[in-house]
């Protein structure tokens, strides 16, 4: 997993270069995917000027043939995932335009025999480990629609980079290893807002793959309003057992912003403050690849205490042979 994390930087910028088909312009986009597939729509989401959902789930919801001018994007690495394949079979009996990024299997064969634009990403990764060509050409297909900002593509590429160092043995390296040491042994809860909320997702998804751990997201300003009063009665059970990282980033709105420490002093009561995490460079692809490839760094040093393959995901496997699914 680590020599694949030390290609996101490649995986940007292929991304970047991309000759993506000339599209009609979209007033608003629907990303469907799921896993690590299913990511790149959020990325996407967050770095858009126009209305672009996500959904992550069988078949479209019942709104999305009422959105503005819509294109249903759908995102399966394997082209294979039951619940995207789902999506786009309701998108095509409604009749909306469908543009698709995968590395193959039936979903690159319905887009060929279809005509629909496709984006041919490279196979042989883990789809988490694929988070740079996937993201990227959700971004450059919704850029092609009209909906993007400048992708940031090149910048997310350099600061990934910059992070990551030769050899993984960057500034976000040791980030990552003081942060885990902290980490391990506990289950991880990653609080954000905003872009920086999509960011904690990542940290979490790559948590649980990488090292078998489970994690989870709290979101600002709605924790406020009643995920607070959870931490206030169990004590030193919780300071054992939960540790908090915040990821922050300085273009938070001044009321959220003001939040977070009055926020971690009362979480502090029960759970670890483990630490902050800022958002470097100019673009907001790039501020949340700056963070999100800490987390990835983070999961792979908790796998490694832990003694675990980040690679193997034998409980999603099982779980897919239990219910039929390739």
């Amino acid at each position: 997993m680590e020599s694949m994390i030390q290609t996101l930087p490649t995986q940007y910028r292929w991304a970047a270069e991309l000759e993506v088909t000339e599209m009609p312009p979209a007033g608003s986009a629907l990303v469907c995917g799921m896993g690590g597939s299913g990511i790149s729509g959020d990325v996407a989401a967050a770095a858009a000027k126009g209305p672009v959902f996500v959904h992550k789930d069988f078949g479209l919801p019942a709104w999305a043939p009422s959105l503005p001018t819509p294109i249903v994007i759908a995102a399966s690495y394997s082209g294979n995932t039951e619940e995207t394949l789902s999506a786009v079979e309701a998108a095509r009996s409604a009749g909306l335009p469908i543009a698709a990024v995968s590395s193959g299997g039936r979903l690159s064969e319905l887009a060929t025999d279809e005509g629909w634009p496709l984006i041919s990403v490279p196979g042989g990764l883990q789809p988490r480990a694929a988070f740079g060509y996937l993201a990227g050409s959700v971004v450059r297909l919704i850029e092609a629609a009209g909906l993007a900002y400048e992708t940031g593509l090149d910048e997310a590429a350099s600061i990934t980079a910059t992070l990551l160092g030769e050899g993984l043995q960057g500034p976000g390296r040791r980030l990552a290893d003081d942060l885990a040491e902290e980490l391990a042994g506990r289950i991880a809860v990653l609080m954000g807002s905003g872009r920086t909320a999509v960011a904690a997702y990542r940290w979490k998804t790559q948590i649980n793959e990488n090292a078998k751990s489970p994690a989870f997201v709290s979101v600002l300003p709605e924790a406020d309003h009643n995920e607070v009063e959870g931490w206030t009665t169990l004590g030193t059970a919780l300071r054992r057992t939960v540790g908090v990282v915040m990821l922050r980033d300085d273009s938070e709105p001044p009321r959220v912003a003001a939040r977070f420490q009055p926020t971690s002093l009362l979480l502090g009561g029960g759970a670890t403050i483990v630490g902050e995490v800022w958002a470097q460079g100019t673009s907001r692809l790039a501020r949340l690849a700056s963070l999100a490839v800490v987390g990835d760094l983070v999961s792979l040093r908790l796998a490694r205490m832990a003694g675990v393959d980040p690679v193997a995901v034998d409980a999603i496997q099982q779980l897919k042979q239990t219910l039929g699914e390739s």
